[in-house]
């Protein structure tokens, strides 16, 4: 007996994709998001043995017109043209103290570019290198679900006892959510001073959108215990809270991460501890809590660098933060040993996403007259935006 196969013809269930399954496929883009959008132009080949020197004399045609920015994670082909280094703060701040450049070449990611923007002049133009370089932790926390999320507070009876506090990793929607709330943002350095104003003001703190820096600081640095946080997931039904638990906590944390500390794991700790013997671990607070626990030293990127900066030769360094700055930094420190606190190679991949291919092609842009990529925020929220900027440099 013969097999037949009966050929089934196909069937149309008329599925229509969703606009997020869209962006995430990269078909569309969404100006309020950190991803999803496709850098227009012609790149040069990144094996173009050309590159560094297009670069150097594209940047020199332009002369004080430019002002490129560099953040510490950022490839050594891209810092090499950076006029500044830092983090994304300090960064924004730079280019605000620059206001006779026409031009800021922000690389670095999505809403660097965006505070530049809020920080400079009108006259000047931020310019982001790649529009597809966002931060996967600004991108969990949308101006809906944030709103949301206050409406669920207000439903709770507690939203005039809150106090937004924002991370400078959010996007522009988020602080300015801030800024029209009362609020102020906070960088991983001054966190805790961030939350001692927030708690004059009020008597509860909704934290966005890094949970781990957000419950470092409080348990850590202000005697809070963890009881006191919980943790609201955007994701689910009243963020998955009850009204109770919600009005007995202290610290509503954001279900955010960053992606590349967040990997780092207490496995991590006692692995390093065992293969380097003296070795001293310093993270980021933006690692899990059990993390920092465990480390010797916790702080900022720019802590990371001082302390290394001030460690005796000799010394040795797990450093659980970003590849290319700690590559960066052992290549700097050759007396002393430090090593990246994973043994799994880990770049932030945004961050990644400015290479030289991309820099070259801005800089010979705006060389010749054409500008590219301009990040740039409506007046409504950067004025918003603006307030939360403020009180954050406003405080003691």
């Amino acid at each position: 007996m013969r097999d037949v196969t009966t050929a089934q013809p196909p069937v149309d269930l008329d599925v229509q994709p969703t606009p997020l399954a869209l962006l995430l496929l990269g078909r569309e883009a969404d100006p309020r998001s950190e991803r999803g959008v496709e850098c227009p132009g012609d790149l040069p080949s990144p094996s173009d043995p050309d590159l560094v020197e297009r670069a150097r004399a594209a940047k020199e045609k332009l002369g004080d017109k430019v002002f490129v920015l560099g953040h510490h994670y950022q490839r050594d082909e891209v810092i090499q043209f950076a006029d500044v280094t830092g983090d994304s703060f300090k960064l924004a701040r730079d280019a605000a103290a620059r206001p006779e450049a026409e031009y800021i070449v922000f690389c670095g990611v999505h809403f660097m570019a965006e505070s530049a923007d809020i920080l400079t002049g009108d006259d000047q133009k931020v310019v982001l290198p790649d529009l597809a370089a966002g931060c996967s932790m600004a991108d969990m926390a949308t101006a809906e679900q944030v709103a949301e999320c206050w409406d669920v507070l207000t439903e709770a009876g507690i939203a005039e006892q809150v106090v937004p506090v924002s991370y400078m990793n959010s996007s522009a929607d988020i602080k300015a959510f801030t800024g029209k709330h009362g609020g102020t943002i906070c960088t991983s350095s001054n966190a805790k001073r961030a939350l001692d104003w927030a708690f004059e003001q009020g008597e509860k703190v909704l934290f966005l959108p890094d949970q781990h820096l957000g419950r470092n600081t409080a348990v850590r640095d202000m005697g809070m215990s963890l009881e006191d946080c919980v943790l609201y997931n955007p994701h689910k039904p009243n963020g998955g809270l009850t009204a109770e638990e919600l009005r007995n906590a202290k610290m509503i944390l954001w279900r955010g991460h960053c992606s590349v500390h967040g990997r780092f794991s207490i496995d991590s700790v006692d692995d390093v501890r065992e293969r380097i013997p003296g070795v001293r671990v310093l993270v980021h607070p933006e690692c899990k809590h059990e993390v920092v626990a465990a480390a010797d030293e916790v702080g900022s990127t720019e802590y990371i660098i001082k302390a290394l900066d001030a460690a005796p030769a000799g010394s040795k360094w797990a450093i659980g933060t970003e590849l290319n700055l700690v590559r960066r930094l052992a290549n700097a420190h050759p007396d002393k040993e430090i090593v990246f606190l994973d043994k799994t190679v880990c770049f932030c991949s945004t961050m990644n996403r400015i290479d030289l291919p991309h820099l070259v092609w801005t800089l010979e842009s705006l060389a010749e007259g054409n500008l590219v990529n301009r990040i740039e925020v409506d007046r409504e929220t950067e004025q918003f935006a603006k307030q939360a900027l403020e009180r954050m440099l406003a405080l003691p």
